[in-house]
C-alpha cells in the first residue's frame, strides 16, 4: 500500500489523464458528433503512453534494450505519440475550420511537420532521444492553425458563449502548451545544465496539467448545441 501511494505522489498526472478519460466519456454525449468525436480514444492512449513509459522505465518486465545503460530508455514511445498527437489535432482543426484556403494550409502544415519528423530520423537517433526539433516545427505549426482558428472565430458571430464551447476549452489548452513545451526539450536537450538549475521539468509538468485540465474543463462545460 505504501508503494501504491509513493507511486500517486510521484506520478500525480497518471491518474489525472485517466480522470479526464473519464470525464470525456461521461460527457460524450455532447461531442459525438462533433469532428473530436475520437477525443476519448486520444485521452486514453494518452494515458496508455505514459503509464507504459512508466513501466518501461522502471521495471525490467517492460524494458526495450538488454544494454544496462539503455535499458530504461523509454523515449521511442512518447516520439511515436507525437506524430500521432499531432496528426490528431492537425484533423481536429481542418475538420472545424470552414474556409477551404484554411483547410488547405492545415494540409500543407500537416506534411511539412510529418516531413520534419523524417528527415530528423537522419540526424537523431528516436529511440534515444526526443526529436526534438522535429517537435518544435509541429507545435509551430499547430498554433498556426490554432491562429487560423481564432481568426475565423473572431471574424463569425457566435450565439452561444465560448465557455460553453469545448473547442474553445481544447484550443486554449494547446495554444499554452504548445507556445511553451517545445523550447523546454530544447533546453533540455542543448543546455541540460540550465533545465536540472531552474527544475524545468516541473514546469513542464504544470504545463501538462493545465492543458489537461482545460481539456477537462470544456468536457464538463460544454454542450452539443454550442460546438463550433
Amino acid at each position: 500500500m505504501e508503494e501504491f501511494f509513493n507511486f500517486i505522489s510521484e506520478q500525480y498526472f497518471l491518474p489525472f489523464y485517466l480522470l479526464v478519460w473519464l470525464v470525456a466519456v461521461a460527457r460524450y454525449r455532447t461531442f459525438f458528433d462533433t469532428p473530436l468525436k475520437y477525443y476519448p480514444i486520444y485521452l486514453m492512449y494518452t494515458f496508455l503512453t505514459e503509464l507504459l513509459g512508466y513501466l518501461v522505465k522502471y521495471t525490467d518486465e517492460f524494458q526495450f534494450f538488454s544494454e544496462e545503460k539503455y535499458n530504461w530508455h523509454n523515449v521511442i514511445i512518447f516520439n511515436i505519440y507525437s506524430v500521432i498527437a499531432f496528426s490528431f489535432f492537425f484533423y481536429i482543426y481542418w475538420k472545424v475550420l470552414q474556409e477551404k484556403k484554411h483547410k488547405r494550409w492545415v494540409v500543407y502544415g500537416g506534411l511539412l511537420s510529418l516531413l520534419a519528423y523524417l528527415i530528423s530520423l537522419f540526424f537523431q537517433d528516436p529511440l534515444h532521444m526526443n526529436l526534438y526539433y522535429a517537435d518544435l516545427i509541429a507545435s509551430m505549426v499547430l498554433l498556426f492553425d490554432i491562429g487560423l482558428y481564432v481568426k475565423e472565430k473572431r471574424a463569425g458571430t457566435a450565439p452561444y458563449p465560448m465557455k460553453r464551447n469545448l473547442m474553445f476549452w481544447t484550443t486554449l489548452g494547446l495554444a499554452v502548451f504548445h507556445a511553451i513545451f517545445p523550447y523546454l526539450f530544447l533546453i533540455a536537450y542543448e543546455a541540460p545544465g540550465v533545465w536540472a538549475k531552474y527544475q524545468l521539468r516541473d514546469v513542464l509538468k504544470v504545463l501538462i496539467i493545465f492543458m489537461y485540465g482545460t481539456f477537462m474543463i470544456g468536457a464538463l462545460l460544454g454542450r452539443r448545441t454550442t460546438f463550433q
